[in-house]
């Protein structure tokens, strides 16, 4: 059980695993899509942002800043090179979808813009504003081409049909209605709904137009003739969202009642519920090939789902403060975080309270470290800086800048003299912490360095990066002086142990490993149930722990590779560990918003095996129960549990390989 959970101070606005989540907490999603090819998916949120999503592995690849207010809707071009994004700011924008680059702005409205989409031929992009005006612009140029009037309240929905030839809007009026692209002109206006119409989209063969409205109901229309061909009834809440499969076949929908729902086109039947969201569904997408489908909440929390099952197969969850990184100060009484709301923060370790926060970084921070005296933090931000700060005042005391990409993970020489960084631009940098000075960059990673470490002696520095490697470098001179190999998938985590002669590693490929550090000879493999995201060793070499994408936290011997204890507690995906310096206490982040302090020696079951087949209760060594000896054996320490502190009581199998009819039974 964790001991304490720290709270967070909520962004000002709520801003920035599977079935844990992909991820930025506390940040409500308003629209989501998929790239044509199914690679990455977009969404546009709460915090003012437009972030790119790796569609099959939930890791974010680049969020573009530059709208001022909710971005409340997001579109790929068709050949997946551009984004547009429509925003309470009044602005539509166009960016580079590769580099994030904003390529223009397009300007015109007078209020806030609530949906954008472009054409097929990617020539053309529609907009829909609470100014009640559709507009259409030249996706090239920028430059408005008409702007279409007709709606008598705002305008919250617009689609193109495939072959680009009309515009599909819905509005707060209560109507569809249906444009001429090319000259608009208002072809025909579709009367039904009772209540404000949310969502629209044309099915890809144009033939039939699907809406879904403040009034709980989904329609299918006749695109040509403006005839209603099905109602489609099951939702009991505001239907938000809804879309086409590519193949016609299907509709989604999600609605206010927090389910994604998948209808049968040609009869309406409801072919599945989707359910797990906790708030209002807000926008839902298919994937091309029809096989996933993404959702986006008020829950903070984007979804993506088996479109045949209906199981979740990953879920980018948002919530605003993302916590990347923790750390012990050495005298274990304080603790430092790093998140994605940008502040460092520092906690006492004992009351949870907050005793601290730094403000200066310009991004989400991804990596926090105390110097061993604790006096000192260094950070490394996705702002591309390294920053140190004095822990009694809060003040900003150096900025070191010289990486070109996001600064993934920093750590401190023990004297505190040199700081080392990796980054997304592929480097391991080594800086004068004095002067600020860039010392030295190690070059050799071929991709993201994800994780560094000095030793304990300050003469080497280890570092993993997602080219799956794990390399030793040598801290005076730069050389690289061994190359780890053994992982088959990015490596997230690495540390050195307190003497130097090991190196542990975590990966994604679900493994934690550890090597010699003088040989590089792997000299253990701990096997863990899935991506592994942090590794840290215990002060005495005795323990590693690591944290992981399965929402644990484990405690593993060092030694043999055993595991000692599984922690669970976290919602989602844990990001950071670290043990205090007595290795009584373990801090773990996640992506569940929290930092949790674990108590190890209070977590240590109150028990012991003996080898005739008896559970012993500890201090008091009365016996509480016999268990067969070929059922003892497939029992561990962490999934039997003592539930009373008496001599007798409840003993809890759950994880066990006895079945709960046996253990209901057995149970004293």
């Amino acid at each position: 059980m964790w001991k304490r959970q720290f709270s967070r101070v909520p962004a000002v606005e709520l801003t920035s695993a599977d079935l844990p989540l992909l991820t930025i907490w506390d940040k409500t999603f308003y629209s989501v899509a998929y790239s044509s090819d199914g690679t990455r998916i977009v969404s546009g949120s709460h915090n003012n942002s437009v972030q790119i999503w790796d569609a099959s592995t939930g890791e974010e690849l680049r969020r573009l800043d530059g709208h001022s207010s909710i971005v409340h809707s997001v579109a790929f071009s068709n050949d997946c090179t551009c984004i547009v994004s429509g925003s309470y700011d009044g602005s539509v924008r166009v960016w580079d979808a590769s580099t994030g680059a904003e390529l223009k702005r397009l300007n015109g409205h007078s209020e806030a813009v609530h949906s954008a989409a472009y054409s097929s031929d990617g020539t053309r992009i529609a907009s829909g504003s609470r100014d009640r005006s559709v507009r259409v612009w030249d996706a090239s140029t920028g430059a408005e081409l008409r702007r279409l009037n007709g709606h008598s309240d705002w305008v919250l929905s617009v689609a193109f049909s495939n072959d680009c030839t009309r515009i599909v809007s819905g509005s707060a009026d209560r109507s569809v209605r249906v444009w001429d692209a090319s000259t608009g002109a208002e072809l025909r206006r579709q009367n039904g709904h009772s209540d404000w119409v949310l969502s629209v989209a044309f099915s890809n063969d144009g033939i039939r137009i699907v809406s879904g409205s403040s009034d709980m109901s989904v329609w299918v229309w006749d695109a040509s003739t403006g005839s209603k061909l099905r109602k489609l009834v099951g939702h009991f809440q505001p239907v938000q969202s809804v879309a086409f499969s590519s193949d016609d076949t299907r509709i989604v929908s999600g609605s206010a009642d927090k389910s994604v729902r998948v209808w049968d086109a040609s009869t309406g039947a409801e072919l599945k519920r989707l359910d797990g969201h906790s708030d209002w569904v807000l926008s839902v997408a298919f994937s091309s090939d029809g096989t996933r489908i993404v959702s986006g909440a008020e829950d903070k929390s984007l979804r993506v789902w088996d479109a045949s099952t209906g199981t979740t197969k990953r879920n980018p969850s948002g919530r605003s403060t993302v916590v990347y990184s923790v750390a012990f100060s050495s005298d274990g009484t304080r603790i430092v975080s790093g998140s994605d709301d940008k502040s460092v923060r520092i906690w006492d370790a004992s009351t949870g309270a907050e005793l601290r926060k730094l403000d200066g970084h310009s991004a989400p921070v991804r990596s926090v470290a105390f110097s061993s005296d604790g006096t000192r933090i260094v950070s490394g931000s996705m702002d591309r800086s390294v920053r140190t700060w004095d822990v009694s005042t809060g003040a900003k005391l150096r900025r070191l800048d010289g990486h070109s990409s996001w600064v993934q993970s920093v750590a401190a020489s023990s004297d505190f003299t040199r700081i080392v960084s990796g980054s997304c631009d592929r480097s391991v940098r080594i800086w004068d912490v004095s002067t600020g000075a860039e010392l030295r960059k190690l070059d050799g990673h071929s991709s993201w360095v994800q994780s560094v470490a000095f030793s304990s002696d300050g003469t080497r520095i280890v570092s993993g990066s997602v080219d799956k490697s794990v390399r030793v470098w040598d801290a005076s001179t730069g050389a690289e002086l061994r190359i780890l190999v053994g992982h088959f998938q990015p490596v997230r985590s690495v540390a050195f142990s307190s003497d130097g002669t090991r190196i542990v590693s975590g990966s994604v490929d679900k493994s934690v490993r550890v090597w010699d550090a003088s040989t590089g000879a792997q000299l253990t493999r701990l096997n863990g149930s899935d991506h592994v995201y942090s590794v840290a060793f215990s002060s005495d070499g005795t323990v590693i722990v690591s944290g992981s994408e399965d929402r644990s936290v484990r405690v593993w011997d060092a030694s043999t590779g055993t595991e000692l204890m599984k922690l669970n507690g976290h919602c989602s995906s844990v990001q950071s560990v670290a043990i205090s310096m007595d290795g009584k206490r373990i801090v773990s982040s996640s992506r569940d918003n929290s930092v949790r302090v674990w108590d190890v020696v209070a977590h240590s079951n109150p028990w012991e095996f003996t080898s005739h087949g008896w559970i012993i209760s500890l201090p008091h060594h009365q016996r509480l129960m016999w268990v067969p000896p070929e059922i003892m054996r497939t029992l561990n320490q962490q999934n039997v549990m003592v539930i009373s502190s008496e001599p007798s009581g409840k003993v809890d199998f759950t994880d066990s390989r006895i079945g709960p009819a046996w253990a209901a039974c057995h149970t004293l």
